[in-house]
């Protein structure tokens, strides 16, 4: 109350100065005809709605005036004067309507508040107002000898958005001079709920970095942050204890900065592994932890119920309330709860959000006796959350959110387990692909999307940025578009840096998911380039391919010392440390490896040979690297870049350069051969050994959950061996071998292999004998399960 007595309070002496002096009168707001010439509008994101352009672009004059009065949102014009000090303004008059001086004619003049203020809707002309919550115009365009500039909100979220689009619209000018795009814009989000939650596993958030976070959302118009890290002891196991002072203040700070910006701080507390639902008590101490919150400030609150056993009770009394444990019954025990919470705690709070939860059943889209009792008893007004079909969605269309409204009695609001990496695919990992495979359209079938991000926040901004914008405007998404931008913002506008973050995502664009098909490909930029360099080399053009794709590797073994270089969002650079470390390296060996084909084309076979030994000094510097202090619950691993693309990549080229002499010697003949296998996982088909050589990674072979199995190929022809070649799968082994053989009977051992980590492994053989059977020999497991291998390579020179 203090602080908004003395905002109305700083106005009023702005007003009052500026009654003193002659006041100049509205000029109409006609249309301006755009320009022949008119300079190209900046991106915006969020996509608008609509941005057409409206005129010229206009001036930020050294003097502005803002126009504001006591229904302009605070926080709006706070910003809107910071950005415009920014950009040029070195002084800032805040003026009530109607006393605008008359000096101010050949100034920029800004007026911002509710789109319905007369002042407002008169610059606005007949730039359309929507009538959506959030919603807002804006109008730039040249009147007389000055400018003005037009924000007028639906509500007060929708006033700071107009700045936030604003924010966007400034162009240079020459010198230190800067213009504002001639634009009018209407726009409004198409989903309700939009953001994040901080719902993984392993290291939380710091403070600091949930500050910047928030920050972040209100800059890309994200409005809902749900507080649900599963390793703060308070949020899940501690659930009933109320949070320390210095936790509870530290919270305190983050819901003042989310208003500030107009993000929803949401606090979930995750009661459901142990509480008895149908007791008092426990239903007591919930609403005590919400209420601590709420005096904080907190209006939205989440009671997630996921990832817990419900086919039993905690307690033997919720047995007597609702019979036999099962899913039905936990099923009703979680709706009575939540209405008791929604009805005799939100909804008697005021100023509150709907309650929202996260079903036990959150992953799938069929219907259950768990669903029904949810669909048939759960208050209407509780926001029910859902994850797509699968835990980490390859996709989230229209048809499956619809069906996941019928099972649950209501519009679902989407958990997206994108971009985090805290499950067992995602080890050595960061996730950088844009945001993407969500249907358009989803707008009309869900309340909202929240992405849940990794365990390193600045990084997860990629996908955030890419979040925001497909749930403000679905219809209009660009993926490709989104992420140039997104890395844009990241490299605060400078485009090296960008370039940079762009060449050095494509080498973290893999998204696992808990199956065996990626969300997302691994570097599909390097992947095209190499292609075409292997095409152009086979053509005979080598010096063309060399050079065109030395280029690009030389681009990415500089890019992290472009991102390293000052541009780039400090946290980002810390988050991404490993990577960029190992890249660096990968960058130099590509470039090392490029040199010795080049070497060795122009006949200089001795330089060729000393840089091959330099590229693989590299390589195995490259692959020391780790991830340590791991923030993950990975441990100290090694961090994968352009894994299966870059490396795969140096492993031919280092077969050209060892086969150079050898007519067809670097062709992969597993391929043209038959796999075999010792054994099958459960007999499954989709599990079969002729998954080992039909080129695709997204196939594998799996054997039984024994350490002697094995896999073989039995060639086409006899061969002299150069190289085998493994992709592993998340189930490898600590030991195994690769043996030959000319009958498949006799087998001889010409490699003992101990890899640290499940990758792509390169055994390099040597002998002059032609085999017909190579073999990959199983000696220790690393887990539980068998050995699985997504493909199996043979390289080497048939003996006819």
């Amino acid at each position: 109350m203090g602080r908004r007595t003395k905002t109305i309070a700083t106005l009023g002496m702005c007003f009052a100065l500026a009654s003193t002096m002659a006041v100049e009168a509205l000029p109409a707001a006609a249309g301006e005809a755009v320009p022949r010439a008119a300079s190209p509008v900046p991106p915006v994101s969020p996509t608008p709605q609509s941005l057409t352009r409206a005129g010229g672009d206009v001036v930020v004059t050294g003097r502005v005036v803002v126009v504001a009065d006591g229904g302009t949102d605070v926080r709006a014009r706070a910003r809107l004067v910071d950005e415009l000090k920014a950009h040029g303004a070195d002084r800032v008059d805040v003026v009530a309507p109607g006393n605008v001086p008359r000096a101010a004619a050949g100034l920029l003049t800004v007026r911002l508040g509710p789109a319905a203020r007369p002042d407002i809707a008169a610059a606005l002309g007949d730039t359309p107002v929507p009538n959506r919550a959030e919603g807002y115009a804006l109008r730039v365009a040249r009147a007389g000898r000055g400018a003005r500039i037009a924000l007028g909100g639906t509500d007060a979220t929708g006033q700071f958005y107009a700045v936030q689009t604003l924010r966007q619209l400034f162009v240079p000018a020459g010198g230190d001079g800067w213009k504002v795009a001639g634009v009018q814009v209407s726009d409004f989000p198409s989903m309700p709920l939009r953001g994040t939650v901080e719902g993984f596993y392993g290291q939380p958030w710091t403070h600091a970095e949930r500050l910047d976070q928030v920050a972040f959302y209100g800059d890309v118009k994200a409005n809902t942050y749900v507080y649900a890290p599963k390793d703060d002891p308070y949020h899940r196991g501690k659930w009933r204890d109320p949070y320390p002072a210095d936790k509870l203040a530290e919270l305190g700070e983050l819901v003042e900065r989310a208003t500030a910006n107009h993000v929803r701080f949401t606090f979930a507390v995750s009661p459901g592994e142990s509480i008895c639902y149908s007791d008092p008590a426990d239903r007591k101490a919930l609403k005590n932890k919400l209420q601590a919150l709420y005096d904080l400030g907190t209006r939205a609150f989440s009671l997630p119920l996921d990832d817990i056993n419900h086919t039993r009770w905690n307690c033997e009394a919720d047995r007597a309330a609702y019979g036999e444990p099962g899913a039905g019954a936990a099923g009703k025990a979680q709706a009575d709860l939540l209405n008791d919470v929604q009805r005799t705690f939100v909804a008697a709070h005021e100023g509150t959000w709907p309650l929202q939860m996260v079903p036990t059943e959150y992953y799938n889209h069929s219907d259950s006796a768990y669903k029904r009792a949810l669909r048939e008893t759960l208050d209407p007004a509780v926001e029910v959350m859902w994850t797509g079909v699968g835990v980490v969605p390859t996709q989230i269309t229209n048809e499956e959110a619809e069906q996941a409204a019928k099972v649950f009695g209501r519009k679902v609001f989407v958990w997206d387990n994108y971009p985090v990496n805290d499950f067992g695919n995602t080890s050595g990992r960061l996730l950088l692909a844009p945001y993407d495979k969500r249907e358009a359209g989803l707008s009309d079938h869900l309340s909202g999307i929240v992405a849940n991000p990794m365990n390193q926040p600045y990084a997860s901004k990629v996908a955030v940025f890419g979040t925001a914008d497909f749930t403000w405007n679905d219809r209009a998404y660009d993926a490709r578009r989104n992420w140039r931008n997104a890395m844009s913002h990241l490299a605060g506008g400078d485009r090296a840096a960008t370039e940079a973050l762009l060449a050095f995502g494509d080498l973290q664009h893999m998204a696992p998911t808990f199956g065996n098909t990626p969300w997302q490909p691994q570097a599909p930029e390097l992947a095209r380039r190499v292609g075409e360099f292997w095409k152009t080399w086979d053509e005979g053009e080598r010096t063309g391919a060399v050079g065109a794709l030395r280029v690009y590797a030389t681009a990415v073994k500089q890019a992290p010392s472009v991102i390293r270089g000052g541009s780039v969002e400090k946290g980002f650079t810390v988050d991404a440390a490993p990577w960029l470390d190992a890249t660096e390296l990968w960058g130099e060996a590509m470039v090392k490896m490029l040199d010795a084909l080049a070497a060795r084309q122009a006949g200089d076979e001795e330089t060729s040979n000393r840089l091959l030994a330099e590229s693989n000094e590299l390589q195995g510097q490259a692959r020391a690297v780790r991830v340590d202090p791991p923030r993950n619950s990975w441990g100290e691993v090694q961090p994968k870049v352009g894994d299966g693309v870059l490396d795969a990549f140096l492993v031919q080229a280092d077969l050209r350069l060892r086969l150079w002499d050898s007519a067809g010697g670097t062709q992969n003949l597993a391929p043209q051969g038959t796999a075999s296998a010792s054994s099958v996982e459960l007999d499954l088909d989709r599990l079969a050994p002729r998954n080992v050589n039909d080129g695709r990674m997204d196939t594998r072979w799996a054997s039984g959950y024994a350490d002697d199995e094995w896999v073989q190929i039995e060639l086409a022809a006899p061969t002299k061996v150069a190289a085998v070649t493994l992709a592993w799968e998340s189930a490898c082994a600590t030991e195994y071998a690769v043996q030959t053989s000319q009958d498949g009977e006799h087998w001889r051992t010409v490699s003992t292999q101990r890899p640290q980590d499940c990758g792509n492994d390169v055994v390099r053989v040597t002998g002059d004998e032609a085999v017909r059977y190579v073999r990959v020999q199983g000696v220790e497991r690393k887990t539980t399960w068998g050995y699985s291998i997504h493909e199996m390579g043979v390289y080497g020179t048939p003996a006819s």
